[in-house]
């Protein structure tokens, strides 16, 4: 399969069959997120792997948007101790999410299911997930990635959308309206 190919096929999964996620399998996955860019190659990024039944059940309970049965979950953090100092200590957050997204990928690849839950910058998201797993408080969770046996199909698709796209220069007489959604619990 063709890497565009495979992009289209990822899509995110809230439905997983009652089947593990071997740890060969799960180490596969944060190799893949170790190879994702980093702001002068910090790697700021701590992962904690979640496979234990009771414990995936305590995270999913601090989790509004992480109620999916999932086999198994990554939790992609960055050690605020490992990230660089000055004007360059939010890059951790791309740091991480490049990596979040090399772990869905490489999933996709060896064909799991995943779904991504923001953590960072809810508050009571990182609190929770801190909590559940005794994360120390300087080490931020930004993202939960919730992987197993897909239990659902969808077809391969691309989000692109030509009213998004400027050349050269952006074109600020163009109007586009934010999309609805009720976020009252955030």
């Amino acid at each position: 399969m063709d890497i565009l190919e495979l992009l289209y096929r990822r899509r995110s999964i809230r439905k997983y069959q009652d089947r593990p996620v071997s740890n060969d399998t799960l180490e596969l996955l944060l190799k893949a997120a170790a190879c994702a860019p980093t702001a002068s190659n910090n790697q700021p990024w701590e992962f904690v792997v979640v496979n234990d039944k009771d414990i995936m059940d305590n995270l999913r309970k601090g989790l509004y948007f992480g109620q999916y049965n999932a086999a198994a979950a990554i939790v992609v953090c960055a050690n605020m101790d490992l990230a660089p100092k000055g004007p360059y200590k939010e890059y951790w957050i791309q740091d991480c999410s490049a990596a979040t997204e090399n772990i869905i990928i490489a999933a996709s690849g060896l064909g799991l299911g995943t779904v991504w839950i923001g953590a960072y910058p809810n508050k009571a998201a990182v609190k929770n997930i801190q909590k559940a797993l005794a994360i120390p408080e300087e080490v931020i969770p930004l993202s939960v990635v919730y992987t197993g046996y897909a239990a659902e199909e969808k077809e391969p698709r691309t989000q692109y959308n030509p009213k998004r796209v400027y050349w050269n220069q952006y074109d600020s007489e163009r109007k586009h309206r934010a999309r609805n959604k009720n976020l009252k619990h955030i």
